[in-house]
């Protein structure tokens, strides 16, 4: 059993760790490592999800010599600089639902890239959060089949940039104790 001293060491490389990661503006072309790029998705791997299902796939994208079409999925500068993409997708029919039919893919999914974004940190890799894509040039491209559906897109890669100041809400706006 870990020693309140290690534990508290260990928590704050943990909170370091997430406030060093940041949504990369720009990427090197450099090309990620094996080994690193099986340690992130290792890290997806691990994530939670409810009930265990782990209703999520992971698409991963050499973006080289595919800016084209990859541009046609999003088209900023950052997406398609970056050497590597990985596409998350949910398959709704096999996660977990709630009892009012509240279905937790997106849950899942979420929490499965924040374990590769926080890994990809850990490594020196950078990565960017992609919500605001064409899912039906995402479909078409990537090939993804109608029972899943693309949630997110992340540029994996070497930075080029540095983050700029993160703006938080305070704890004591985010958290209640007790009752709403």
């Amino acid at each position: 059993m870990a020693t309140p001293e290690l534990s508290m060491k260990t928590f704050e490389g943990f909170l370091d760790l997430a406030r060093n990661r940041y949504s990369v503006q720009s990427f090197k072309k450099d090309p990620v490592e094996d080994e690193k790029l099986g340690a992130v998705l290792d890290a997806a791997r691990l994530a939670p999800t409810a009930a265990n299902r782990q209703p999520f796939r992971l698409i991963v994208i050499h973006t080289a010599g595919k800016e084209e079409e990859l541009g046609r999925i999003y088209a900023k500068s950052f997406f398609l600089e970056a050497p590597l993409l990985v596409c998350a997708c949910t398959v709704p029919s096999e996660a977990w639902t709630r009892s009012d039919g509240k279905n937790y893919s997106d849950v899942d999914v979420a929490i499965a890239i924040d374990h590769l974004t926080l890994a990809a940190t850990s490594l020196g890799l950078g990565t960017h959060w992609v919500a605001a894509f064409d899912i039906g040039a995402a479909r078409e491209v990537l090939g993804i089949p109608g029972d899943a559906e693309p949630v997110a897109f992340t540029p994996l890669g070497y930075p080029a940039d540095r983050p700029q100041e993160k703006r938080r809400k305070e704890v004591s706006e985010l958290v209640r104790y007790e009752r709403w």
